[in-house]
């Protein structure tokens, strides 16, 4: 392996192992042992849901390229995930609020254990059902699992800002240190043990299998609106209306679909930018060091969201802006760093420095992730939490299924800088949402300092 990559994942491992020991008290909040305990196996069940995703995370592309199909065919198979993922979502996200979140949360691990059953075969239309129950199963994974915590964390009499502890620990591992063992894992399966790309898949659906009986032993259930009579069509309407009503939650919803669509636009994208030519590269170690880069942002994160002092509407603008530089990158190399033509070999100057680019954009995922969180259970209405949360996903599923409908049509360099543009855009709408988010404090604060005169 280069020397190239360990380094780099040496220098991120020091970084976020000293931002780890060196946290003081005020980066730490006092909570109960009760909490702790809820916290523990809310973690437990996290981490083990997404070391079933980040599995597969870095051989999807790989595996539907050693069956044979080429950019083309492969776009159209994450379309049909985006796709199912939109047409689905919303159903799945009510159907969670309505008959119940830990439901919600089994049906992911079933639906994404019988996804990772289809890579076996090499059959297009099989692999097309995958992909499809592969999409139904994302909404449930940002949705119910979140919705549960939410819903479960407030029944229970938890202190509220107590939430951010467990959203920022649940970024750290679930998508840090889980993440990384998975991709060296993944690595270990397919290139050591040389068991073929379909094994991550298989070890996969391990974790979910044991993720889901912890669940059905552990877990109680909670719901969304109490009131058993309202249809889909009623609880659609609601979420919709609440949308429309507090622009809070629109400018949410948008930034939540811009930053997510061009997140999942670089999942398809840095595979052939780092390898233009066919380079040899270590998918799993790579996608190892991407999330030690997201470990890098969960922990600065957990620091932030610990300081009351600081609005998480407020840091977040700056989070956007870098974001949409580092993804600027590679259209800025195409300009200053000759291409290689040479087929093969190992990965190149502009590669590494598109690496060390992308890298800092997955810190950023890493302290969007947890602040996301955190913004959503300031703003949505827990009635329909799930609901509206899917609903945020149909505008960012819409906006994949466009890009990868269109892959072969626009070179990869304006592809990137679409994105970019789009994070730019979301900075724009955060800064709005800071603006608004701060009156509606401040009549708050009138209002309660108004009160006492008119008693």
């Amino acid at each position: 392996m280069e020397l190239f990559y360990l380094i780099v994942f040496g220098g991120l491992a020091v970084i976020v192992a000293t931002m780890e020991l060196s946290k003081n008290n005020k980066d730490r909040i006092n909570t109960s042992s009760a909490f702790n305990s809820f916290k523990n196996n809310y973690l437990l069940v996290y981490s083990l849901m997404m070391a079933g995703d980040w599995l597969q995370g870095p051989y999807v592309y790989y595996l539907y390229t050693t069956y044979g199909f080429g950019k083309g065919d492969i776009g159209q198979l994450f379309i049909a995930g985006f796709g199912s993922s939109m047409l689905f979502g919303t159903i799945v996200g009510s159907l969670a609020d309505k008959h119940g979140r830990k439901r919600a949360s089994v049906t992911y691990c079933i639906t994404y254990i019988l996804s990772c059953i289809t890579k076996h075969s090499p059959q297009y239309r099989i692999l097309m059902v995958g992909r499809i129950l592969g999409g139904i199963a994302t909404s449930l994974l940002f949705s119910a699992f979140e919705s549960w915590l939410v819903a479960e964390h407030n029944k229970r009499g938890f202190e509220q800002q107590w939430l951010s502890i467990t959203f920022s620990k649940a970024i750290f591992l679930g998508n840090g240190l889980v993440a990384i063992l998975a991709g060296l894992f993944g690595n270990l399966l397919v290139g050591t043990l040389a068991m073929g790309p379909v094994a991550p898949f298989d070890a996969a659906s391990i974790f979910l299998a044991i993720g889901m009986a912890i669940i059905l032993s552990s877990w109680t259930e909670n719901y969304g609106d109490p009131s058993e009579s309202k249809d889909l069509m009623t609880q659609f309407r609601g979420a919709a209306v609440a949308i429309a009503s507090d622009e809070k939650i629109a400018l949410l919803g948008a930034i939540q679909s811009l930053f997510e669509g061009s997140m999942y636009t670089f999942v398809f994208l840095w595979t052939p930018a780092l390898s233009p030519n066919g380079e040899d590269i270590p998918h799993g170690f790579i996608f190892s060091i991407f999330m030690l880069s997201s470990m890098l942002g969960s922990s600065l994160a957990s620091r932030l969201l610990a300081r009351a002092s600081i609005k998480v509407e407020s840091y977040m603008q700056i989070v956007f802006v870098i974001s949409s530089a580092s993804l600027l990158l590679p259209v800025i190399t195409s300009f200053l760093v000759a291409p290689s033509k040479e087929r093969g070999g190992s990965i190149t100057f502009a590669g590494c420095l598109q690496l060390l680019g992308f890298c800092v954009f997955e810190a950023c995922v890493g302290l969007f992730w947890p602040s996301i969180m955190k913004m959503r259970s300031q703003y949505i209405p827990e009635e329909a939490r799930s609901t509206i949360m899917n609903f945020f996903r149909i505008p960012l599923n819409i906006f994949v299924c466009i890009v990868l409908y269109n892959v072969d049509a626009f070179p990869i360099t304006v592809m990137f800088g679409m994105c970019s543009g789009f994070l730019f855009i979301a900075s724009m709408l955060q800064r709005r949402l800071f603006g608004v988010a701060e009156r509606s404090r401040q009549d708050k604060v009138r209002e309660l300092e108004a009160e006492p005169l008119n008693i």
